[in-house]
């Protein structure tokens, strides 16, 4: 089960999955537990299934995502996609300003200030005393 195949059900459709699957999930652990399970792995794929339907009604409930259009069915031509805008170019004002014979407002000298923090000092290493320094 895929997602785009699920965000174009309807919301009870949804909840119906959703409650199938719970069961579904319920039953392989029971099996599991008593030991009638042969492959594990359907519990993980379940959980999966269970996560995707949840994914998809909360991303209805906040508005992410709107609902898709369900796919064409066999032999009909697929919808038109919208295009996506053109990528704006980097355009420099100031050339702009001077293409358009506008004059260039004054740009203000910002004086560059010392910093006043002082670095602090450097901590003394840890290590061994000299011997001299060693008391016997």
């Amino acid at each position: 089960m895929k997602v785009d195949e699920l965000r174009v059900l309807e919301g009870d459709e949804l909840s119906g999955r959703l409650k199938t699957a719970r069961r579904e999930l319920y039953e392989l652990r029971f099996k599991h537990a008593v030991g009638q399970l042969e492959n594990s792995s359907e519990i993980k794929k379940v959980r999966h299934n269970i996560a995707r339907i949840m994914t998809v009604l909360s991303e209805r409930e906040l508005g992410i995502i709107p609902m898709l259009e369900p796919p064409p069915a066999v032999g009909e031509a697929p919808a038109a996609k919208p295009k996506r805008p053109a990528r704006k170019e980097f355009v420099d004002e100031e050339e702009v300003q001077a293409d358009a014979g506008e004059p260039q407002p004054p740009v203000e000298a910002v004086a560059a200030e010392p910093a006043t923090e002082p670095e602090p000092a450097a901590k003394p290493k840890r290590g061994r005393k000299a011997k001299s320094e060693q008391e016997s």
